[in-house]
């Protein structure tokens, strides 16, 4: 062999070792990419390495997103890659699936029956929700015209809801009227809302697994308060169920709380298929009680991509494995598997509960009873406890614990509190852990208090 490709082989050996490539020798391009082309394992084992900086999914008790799946939902994903969710006629079978799954969801939350459910999927619940939102103003504008009002002050009203819908309000421009929480309440109180609802009022929100307390509010008696504004006022005002995450939850844990399609006053609802319905990250669904609540106005029909295909969305290109592979659990686990999965998490939120009322400090606001798989506290005495949940959160964090600190809306900004979410993944022993974490961190905490009061950091967060 001739000296010079001796040493091509010795430079091609040194370029399959990752960490004595050319490419590992330099900082990674942060501004301008790079002139020439790398090898696919070194760029994909420098990238992998660079991503441990990132938190441990498991261990984020803050997401309600999913941080677990089987390797179905990863196969299907992989297989998916080259699907566009919005390209109807050319992948008609994902299409298909994606109206067994509004079918299966407006079945599951009580739909009319003897009709095609009338919804559509989404890139997640806050894009899901803002569609139900456009479909309150503009029904509530139409209605309105006809009876030669006026149209340019729509409202919305709603407790402590998630920023998506600040969010919709400024978008399109409607006021969000945004009830405070009385003392001691985990959200909207039906009564509160008679100061707030008026004829320009384009519907009322309620929230199954509010996201500050993991409560739900009470949307039945919220529909009940609405009939009794409408017999004395005549305002007909319709509530959307934003159900993010008990949407997945409460048909299966607590199928006897009333809040979807069963109150005639619900129009719409929208979920998180990647929360509690245990889909990858990436969809949100929207359901209407029947077809008349979606106005043919938001509707577009697009007729470039193969064929004449309507489409409500704010997206436009999406993937369409995410669908696939909700549509995969709906098979998998059924109604039972469903049941199992949410009720495992039930238990140990219930667990976790237990161990927090016995450390001392905490007051429990919700222990996992009744709603969401979850728990949320807050310290009994702030003033005497010689430190913050903000410093709690950031000493469970040294250990890889993600757990959120944040103060509660309006009223109750003094009363800072935190929230663990117990998703499907999340086991017992690994939060038996959690709490020994816990016990130690306070330990540590109250040994060594903050010599003078500072700012809060406010480092906690919550999705």
């Amino acid at each position: 062999m001739a000296l010079h490709e001796t040493k091509d082989v010795h430079a091609g050996d040194a370029d399959t070792d990752v960490f004595a490539s050319a490419l590992s020798g330099e900082i990674l391009p942060k501004y301008r990419i790079p002139e020439e082309h790398a090898p696919s394992d070194v760029v994909y084992s420098l990238l992998r390495n660079e991503l441990l900086l990132d938190g441990n999914a498991a261990q984020n008790l803050a997401t309600f997103c999913t941080t677990w799946s089987d390797e179905g939902v990863h196969r299907l994903m992989n297989e998916c890659l080259d699907k566009n969710m919005i390209d109807k006629d050319e992948y008609p079978q994902t299409a298909e699936i994606e109206a067994r799954c509004v079918n299966i969801l407006a079945d599951l939350w009580h739909a009319p029956p003897g009709v095609a459910g009338t919804g559509c999927s989404t890139t997640g619940s806050s894009e899901a929700a803002m569609l139900g939102g456009l479909a309150l103003k503009w029904r509530w504008r139409e209605r309105r015209r006809a009876e030669g009002k006026p149209t340019d002050r729509p409202n919305l009203v709603c407790g402590p809801v998630q920023i998506c819908w600040e969010k919709f309000g400024r978008y399109f421009d409607v006021e969000i009227r945004q009830i405070p929480l009385e003392p001691d309440a985990t959200g909207l109180r039906p009564h509160q809302l008679a100061a707030y609802v008026d004829e320009n009022t384009i519907g009322v929100v309620a929230i199954l697994g509010v996201t500050y307390t993991c409560d739900y509010e009470p949307v039945a008696d919220i529909a009940a308060a609405l009939d009794r504004i409408q017999a004395e006022h005549g305002w007909d005002v319709p509530v959307h169920v934003d159900a993010a995450s008990g949407g997945f939850v409460a048909p299966f844990l607590h199928p006897d709380v009333v809040w979807d399609f069963r109150l005639p006053r619900v129009a719409s609802v929208n979920t998180s298929g990647h929360k509690y319905g245990l889909a990858p990250l990436g969809v949100g669904w929207i359901v209407w009680r029947t077809a008349d609540l979606l106005p043919a106005d938001l509707v577009f029909n697009v007729d470039y991509l193969g064929g004449d295909m309507p489409t409500f969305a704010l997206n436009f290109s999406r993937p369409g494995g995410e669908v696939i592979a909700q549509y995969y659990l709906f098979l998998r686990l059924g109604r039972a598997g469903y049941r199992r999965v949410q009720q495992a998490c039930a238990e140990t939120a219930r667990y976790l509960a237990g161990r927090i009322a016995d450390l001392g400090p905490f007051t429990l606001l919700y222990d996992g009873r009744g709603a969401l798989p979850a728990v949320s506290y807050t310290l009994t005495d702030p003033a005497g406890a010689g430190f913050s949940l903000y410093d709690l959160s950031d000493r469970l964090r040294m250990r890889g614990w993600q757990v959120p600190s944040y103060p509660l809306p309006a009223d109750r900004e003094e009363t800072v509190v935190q929230r663990v979410l117990i998703r499907h993944g999340v086991t017992r022993d690994q939060i038996a852990l959690l709490v020994a974490d816990l016990r130690r961190a306070v330990e540590h905490l109250a040994a060594q208090p903050r010599p003078v009061p500072t700012g809060e950091s406010r480092s906690g967060f919550h999705h």
